[in-house]
């Protein structure tokens, strides 16, 4: 192994409780790590939201943010955040306003300009022990860059916002442990910088072109790895991903729509159910349906539509699909069958489109 400005540290063993997780995860993983020390935004904005039942449900308020604009998906695959297609490139790949979700619609909410998101306290230029989740582990090379002097959470965050280089750069670290629960640890100085930053991570595979990207947001205030932010908060209104006029050459860019537009609720049986564009891009868009229960609780729910336009569902979350040509039929997963008098959960999912987009009337139904 060789390290640029860093010398090999102890290892430090991140618990990640990989047996229960596995479990709870509702749909397919395919992806592979995210910074753990100091934690990505995915990650601990998982931390945040996991609960005892397997659900996600925030308390901080960028990350309910991020959970009403992607759905509960991109949090259970908080290490997803990847291109096939990378091969370690970096600006002028990932598209500005995207960097924190890779360019990859499923995170969008991620990218969201907040000054909010968990956080971890640093002592600027200190020795630091990095650890990086190795969920399925893959030999590579790491490089981090962090923010300029002066940056503002607030605004999209761009590569003119970027040092140019890396300022710690790892080749092929040790793993400790074996996936999914071991993770690759090094160590190596933080940077010299005061204030509010993000750490921005690439790890850059050697036996593909497969590379991964994350955001860790960090304060160096003379903390030693602690994390704030997690616990407390509201429930605001999506603060939607950043427009942005390039995308990477892959299908899942994000290209625009921040403004979802949703069909009028209709109420058959007990409940109601409201359809939402939540984000568009070349071929493809993200959809939403929330289901809300009248003046009693629901025991169970079925949401029907029919697409005008020849639509097709390639990923659904916190739902069971059955698709019959353009007929749509979305029932409840175990833990959100239930919905108390008044409340509502959503269903997120990924489809194809081409030239016209209907947003179709949905239906809701309860036994």
């Amino acid at each position: 192994m060789k390290i640029r400005r860093a010398t090999v540290g102890h290892s430090i063993v991140v618990g990640l409780i990989a047996a229960v997780v596995a479990a709870l995860i509702p749909a397919t993983t395919w992806a592979h790590g995210a910074l753990l020390t100091p934690g990505s935004r995915t990650y601990l904005c998982y931390k945040d939201g996991l609960t005892s039942t397997g659900e996600i449900r925030p308390t901080n308020a960028a990350c309910q943010n991020a959970l009403a604009v992607g759905g509960a998906q991109p949090f259970y695959d908080w290490f997803g955040v990847l291109r096939s297609d990378g091969a370690g490139r970096t600006t002028g790949f990932i598209p500005d306003g995207a960097l924190c979700s890779g360019g990859f619609t499923k995170y969008a909410g991620f990218d969201a300009p907040r000054n909010d998101w968990p956080l971890t306290h640093l002592t600027s230029g200190a020795a630091f022990n990095w650890t990086y989740a190795a969920w399925a582990a893959h030999p590579g090379w790491f490089y981090l860059y962090v923010t300029k002097d002066g940056y503002n959470p607030n605004q999209a965050l761009t590569w003119a916002d970027m040092e140019s280089t890396p300022f710690l750069s790892v080749d092929h670290p040790p793993l400790n442990g074996s996936a999914p629960t071991g993770n690759y640890y090094w160590g190596g100085n933080l940077p010299n910088k005061t204030g509010r930053h993000v750490i921005y991570s690439v790890w850059k595979r050697s036996d593909s072109t497969e590379t991964f990207y994350g955001c860790s947001d960090v304060v160096f205030d003379g903390g030693n790895g602690e994390v704030t932010g997690i616990g407390g908060g509201t429930n605001p209104s999506p603060s939607p991903s950043v427009t942005t006029s390039s995308s990477p050459s892959a299908s899942a860019s994000p290209s625009a729509s921040v403004s979802p537009t949703s069909s009028t609720p209709a109420p058959t049986g007990a409940c109601t159910a409201t359809y939402s564009i939540v984000n568009t891009w070349g071929g493809g868009f993200q959809g939403e349906v929330v289901v809300k229960a009248g003046s009693a609780a629901l025991s169970g729910w079925t949401v029907k539509w029919t697409f005008a336009n020849g639509q097709t569902i390639s990923q659904l979350w916190n739902g069971t699909l059955t698709a019959s040509g353009s007929s749509i039929t979305v029932k409840p997963v175990s833990w959100n069958s239930s919905v108390p008098a008044g409340g509502s959960v959503s269903v997120g999912f990924l489809a194809t489109q081409t030239g016209t987009n209907a947003v179709p009337t949905v239906t809701c139904t309860s036994p």
